[in-house]
């Protein structure tokens, strides 16, 4: 957890065309690697920065980056591999793991990723290299998959809505105990009852959501609720169905009896399960939470996989994270989006119900997928099979004399046994088991479980094979009779030849990176190099179970140490947890530990959080879940944090400051010249300072905020460090913290090693998150090196000014620092030119996709903007290609026919071979910028609020879509 680094010989690499390999500062070469992943050519770099106005990077930086943050000395990183030794070496830590057949359960089963998904889905940059669908017109390929999984939740649930995925199982039943508590009308301290086999990190993570918001639980045995609640009110109930001990509850008089009281049940439900079972809709269940990871996703060390949540009628506008819903476009023709926006971070801020910001995406459209594939009765004919195993083994222990406790079963027995024996003998024919205590063995079956592994466990008990037994374990008011998934996207594709061409023919509807440049500002679209993606699908990673002992693990746990270590060396800090799985469970991470630092000290008072008006929607709402008050302070005119206000406010509380959550680089795109000043009053006042990480790619080997003065940062590694967003995620949010706070990063019940034994609990349900991509960041800092880091930020410094140099005469920039610079991104003022012309951000956003661009980001953080981010990956020419566009969408708004033309935007093919009555001509319409690799958008621009106002968020019928 330190950061000392281990070191590793540098490996020689030839230098690329018009990129030759330089010295950085400290004598060490930038590796051939960092020319691939860098865009501009070094004669690319001279150009841009005559434009600027320097003469080298160097002087770039230093007129940009204020003096006392600098960093003086290198980063102390291995020297660069290239892309040979660092598979190399990737395959050396890979084969330190051991895979054995995992029979643990607990939520995590090996399953079977169809080669046609797993090829054409995880392994295809159309689909990885996406953004979140926020411009729905370019991403209709992705919104239809995760409507198509959406469907297969709610019917799956028997509840009628439900989101397009939420980060894990654990945090979805923290989300299901807000939303119930929302949602009730019971008294203000209501209890939340929980069952006593809900998975236990689930209950864990949980737990700790409840005490940071003052919730009370109660766990125990739900058959008498009212007893266990001790005549205390319930907001709500959380259930496992089936439990994690395998037995098969009937719930229904549990949720008759909170209903009458007011509150709400949730059920915690295996969605493999509701093939066969009675759905939680069906017995009562309000809200239906957990994952979809055995749908075909690889169980990676414990993620990421999709979470799940859907709903009761009536619940759906409660809902928190992503909700895809169909609306219809300007034509009239079905088109999805996103609904129900205004629930989004950054609109209501610290009232959000939710911090949820991105979720797992590119994981719900392989769940999604693996539903397609196999249909209702491939799903069921798999249901059917794992429990067959299961009921296989129940047969063979009982008539062998072992007792199982379990009587009403999936797919997971819990058995009477010497724990310790059981395990050992397993394991000695390649299996894992759980010991559940030392007289209790806990085992599943899952599709991946051959007779084989089926004859070591019985092996292990002792006990001899018997003939396979007829029927169901369970009786009849168990089993489901309901339909589920009935429309005919799940039942159509059964050749491969068409499982492969839906796919396609999604993928093509969409913009992603591997069409052109995602300019979106604080999103840092980057290269996510191949190489960096090459091991994530390695069984050796891939197959892990994040339970398995840590004598297994060995090769997974030094990748997430070495990245660790690296993360603190390049921010400053004595200390990483990688357990958050999204930037916002970071940053969540980042206040409870501030928090619990506090409580240590005896400042139970300390609740005041500060945040700049400009900062990321999460921040207000990741303070709240942390128990913490919001206080705003002002923006000045120069884009910075007010100081004036800030000192107004540190004075009125200071007895009760607990932190300042600020942005470094700001969420203006500016290198603040106060930031250290900022730092020494708050922690005058005793407070600390949360330093947001969404932008660290600004400051790369050129500052560390450990050391001018933050105290804690969460990461972004979907962003700086190259994991790719995968249309909406998957992320992860390290969280990096001074000596002082590392007693108070999380920890995991399961895992001894995932954290300090005086942490504050899980915030994820597996202990080192999405374990599963690590690889992926672990590699880019392998092939870049400290030196190739540090470049990489200088580029995308010089990137950003050199589109703020060239726009500036036609769109305003917002903000600058001292020197006119900014940092990574800029701001295009368009609110003058929209009054003078009437032509809006949405329309420029709506233009650049007829120009072959998505869109920059739209009204963030400032109303009537858009703040672009080229970052260092794309190439002069690229840049050039959108400044140019954007010159001529400026020219356009001037002339009367061409604002139509704005409006209009974007121009479909369909609406190009029809009858044309606009004042335009077609050409300009839809080819502006040439007829070479034309993107077509499917829909032309889509009525948000028709499809608020009719809230459609499952497949709509064949017929919908009809001319």
């Amino acid at each position: 957890m330190s950061s000392t680094t281990p070191q590793h010989e540098p490996v020689a690499e030839q230098p690329t065309p018009d990129h030759p390999a330089s010295p950085d500062s400290a004598g060490s070469e930038l590796s051939a690697f960092v020319g691939r992943h860098i865009g501009p050519r070094d004669s690319d770099i001279a150009a841009m920065l005559e434009t600027v106005g320097y003469d080298s990077l160097d002087a770039l930086v230093d007129a940009a980056v204020p003096q006392g943050i600098r960093t003086q000395t290198a980063l102390t990183l291995p020297a660069a591999d290239s892309e040979p030794a660092a598979i190399a070496e990737l395959r050396e830590i890979a084969a330190q793991n051991t895979v054995v057949t995992s029979m643990i359960g607990l939520g995590y089963y090996g399953t079977h990723t169809p080669p046609v998904v797993r090829r054409n889905v995880l392994e295809n940059p159309a689909w990885y290299t996406a953004y979140t669908p926020y411009q729905p017109e370019i991403s209709q390929g992705r919104l239809e998959a995760l409507l198509n999984f959406q469907t297969v939740v709610s019917d799956l649930t028997g509840l009628p809505t439900a989101g397009a995925s939420l980060l894990d199982e654990g945090t979805a039943v923290a989300e299901a105990m807000t939303l119930m508590r929302r949602a009730s009308k019971t008294a203000a301290d209501a209890v939340l009852i929980v069952d006593e086999h809900l998975l236990p990190q689930s209950a864990s993570v949980l737990a700790t959501r409840a005490r940071s918001l003052g919730i009370e639980l109660v766990t125990g045995d739900l058959s008498d609720p009212e007893a266990l609640a001790g005549g205390r009110a319930v907001f709500g109930a959380v259930v496992q169905y089936p439990g994690a001990d395998g037995q098969i509850r009937d719930w229904t008089e549990l949720a008759e009896t909170i209903h009458a009281g007011g509150g709400l049940v949730t059920a915690a439900a295996d969605l493999l399960a509701l093939t066969l079972l009675r759905s939680p809709a069906e017995w009562g269940a309000d809200v239906a939470v957990g994952t979809t990871q055995r749908l075909g996703v690889p169980m990676a060390f414990g993620g990421p996989h999709a979470g799940y949540m859907s709903v009761r009628e009536g619940l759906e506008r409660t809902l928190p994270g992503r909700l895809v819903g169909v609306s219809k476009d300007e034509a009239g023709a079905p088109a999805y989006r996103l609904a129900l926006q205004t629930r989004e971070q950054h609109i209501r801020r610290e009232k959000a119900t939710s911090n949820i910001c991105t979720s797992q995406v590119l994981l719900a459209v392989m769940a999604s997928m693996y539903a397609v594939w196999h249909g209702p009765e491939g799903l069921r004919r798999i249901g059917e099979q794992v429990h067959a195993k299961a009921r296989y083994l129940h047969a063979a222990l009982t008539a062998g004399g072992v007792e199982v406790v379990t009587t009403r079963f999936f797919d997971t027995l819990t058995v009477r046994a010497d724990s310790a024996a059981v395990l050992a003998k397993a394991l000695e024919g390649g299996v894992n088991l759980w010991a559940v205590d030392a007289e209790h063995v806990l085992l599943s079956t899952d599709e991946s479980i051959t007779t084989a592994d089926l004859d070591v466990v019985l092996d292990a008990f002792g006990v001899s094979p018997v003939e396979a037994p007829e029927g169901s374990v369970w009786e009849e008011p168990f089993q489901r009779t309901s339909d589920y998934l009935t429309h005919p996207v799940f039942n159509t594709h059964r050749s491969e030849t068409q499982m492969l061409r839906y796919i396609k023919s999604l993928g093509d509807k969409d913009f992603a990176l591997d069409r052109g440049m995602i300019p979106l500002g604080s999103c840092t679209m980057k290269l996510n190099a191949t190489t960096e993606m090459e091991a994530i699908t390695w069984p050796e990673f891939a197959a892990l179970h994040p339970f398995a002992p840590h004598d297994q693990t060995v090769g997974s746990r030094r990748i997430v140490e070495e990245l660790s270590q690296w993360l603190a060396e390049i921010t400053g800090y004595h200390s990483v947890s990688l357990q958050p799985n999204a930037g916002s469970q970071g940053e969540f991470a980042g206040l409870l530990a501030i928090r619990s630092y506090h409580l240590a000290n005896g400042d139970d008072a300390r609740t005041i959080c500060l945040i700049p008006a400009s900062a990321h929607g999460t921040n207000a709402a990741s303070a709240v879940m942390a128990g913490l008050k919001v206080v705003v302070v002002k923006t000045a005119p120069d884009g910075g944090v007010d100081m004036d206000d800030l000192r107004t406010k540190i004075d009125k509380h200071r007895d009760e400051l607990a932190a300042i959550m600020v942005t470094y680089p700001s969420t203006h795109g500016v290198y603040e010249e106060t930031i250290s000043e900022l730092c020494e009053l708050v922690h005058e006042a005793g407070g600390q300072v949360y330093v947001d990480g969404a932008n660290l790619n600004a400051i790369m080997g050129l500052a560390r905020p450990g050391d001018f003065g933050g105290d804690v940062s969460h990461l972004n590694l979907h962003k700086t460090f190259c994991i790719p967003h995968g249309g909406g995620g998957p992320g992860v949010g390290p969280v990096a913290v001074r000596e002082h706070l590392t007693p108070h990063l999380p920890n995991h019940p399961l895992d001894a090693l995932a954290g300090p034994e005086s942490g504050v609990g899980p915030i994820s349900a597996a202990p080192y998150g999405s374990a599963g991509i690590l690889p992926i960041s672990w590699a880019y800092v392998r092939l870049m090196g400290g030196a190739g880091l540090t470049r990489s930020a200088e580029v995308a410094v010089l990137n950003a000014n050199y589109v703020a140099t060239r726009l500036r005469e036609h769109y305003p920039v917002l903000y600058a620092g001292e020197t006119g610079l900014v940092a990574h991104e800029c701001i295009l003022d368009l609110r003058g030119l929209t009054k003078e012309t009437g032509v809006t951000v949405d329309d420029v956003a709506k233009r650049l996709i007829d120009y072959g661009f998505h869109a920059p980001t739209m009204s963030f953080p400032v109303a009537g903007t858009l703040m672009v981010e080229p970052t260092e990956s794309e190439d002069k020419g690229e840049v050039d290609r959108f400044i140019d566009a954007m010159i001529a969408i400026r020219a356009e708004m001037d002339d009367e026919a061409s604002r139509v033309m704005l409006r209009n935007a974007p121009h479909t093919a369909v609406e190009l071979a029809g009858e044309w009555e606009h004042p335009y001509d077609r050409m300009s319409a839809a080819f502006p910028s040439g007829p070479e690799a034309k993107y077509w958008p499917p829909v032309k621009r889509i009525d948000g609020a028709f499809g608020d106002r009719n809230l459609v968020c499952s497949c709509p019928p064949p017929e919908a879509f009809e001319d």
